[in-house]
């Protein structure tokens, strides 16, 4: 039976891919690569780099157009059916493998930690219209990335530490929580919250040649985030960041 590989790759940095991962990579005759755009070209490119570095046998990859998503409307019927035009490209490109083939899906970071990968795969199995078994290898996180660089521990002692969304962070600060870790945040969640009493540790594009940190007392720095993601945007066409936030 063909087998698709789930491949955390770490958060932009080749040098996060784990020894389990290029044992992995050895595994597979196709990696299925989706294109985002011209925008985002560098992921793809990355992703290739990836696979130029690591992998030591033949292989070949399948590139498939990642849809938009729509704005507008109710977000989780939005996306329900934006994965499954996903699930639709996935289940083509899986039959055009050869039964006791194995195919690589590169996910950043961990496949486990806000992303959809595996919803997506888990709907493809229910179809049962291709015959496939899957494997998922654990990458680093965009989180762990920004607390080493920061040279912070994510939890305070005993302490939890919330990880959610933009969208969940602008409806206010979360009740008998103190530090919080924002993902996915598009709308600058940490300008429509009350800066008093809070810290913020920033970062865009981690792991990358176009890293940029920021840290700091929230009310004091926030200006200076919005200006640099604003930047960032600016000259890599895209940007990708994330951020803890704690009470001091």
């Amino acid at each position: 039976m063909r087998q698709l590989l789930i491949i955390g790759i770490g958060a932009g940095d080749p040098d996060f891919i784990t020894m389990q991962a290029i044992k992995a990579l050895n595994r597979v005759d196709v990696f299925l690569i989706p294109d985002k755009g011209d925008e985002k070209q560098a992921l793809k490119q990355l992703r290739l780099d990836i696979c130029d570095r690591y992998v030591e046998r033949e292989f070949s990859w399948r590139e498939f157009c990642v849809p938009k998503r729509e704005s507008e409307g109710d977000y989780k019927a939005n996306v329900a059916q934006w994965h499954a035009e996903i699930a639709e490209a996935y289940e083509r490109l899986l039959t055009e493998v050869p039964e006791d083939g194995v195919a690589g899906l590169l996910v950043w970071g961990d496949p486990s930690l806000y992303d959809s990968t595996l919803r997506i795969v888990d709907s493809l199995k229910e179809r049962g219209r291709v015959a496939f078994e899957h494997e998922v290898i654990p990458g680093i996180t965009a989180v762990q990335v920004l607390a080493a660089k920061h040279r912070i521990p994510l939890n305070r002692i005993g302490e939890p530490v919330l990880v959610t969304t933009g969208r969940k962070l602008a409806q206010g600060w979360p009740s008998e929580v103190e530090t919080v870790v924002v993902m996915l945040d598009g709308e600058l969640a940490f300008t429509k919250i009350d800066p008093t009493g809070l810290e913020i540790f920033w970062g865009a594009h981690l792991g990358t040649p176009s890293e940029v940190l920021v840290s700091g007392d929230l009310a004091a720095v926030a200006d200076e985030i919005v200006e640099k993601r604003a930047r960032s945007r600016a000259e890599n066409g895209w940007v990708m960041d994330t951020y803890l936030i704690r009470r001091t």
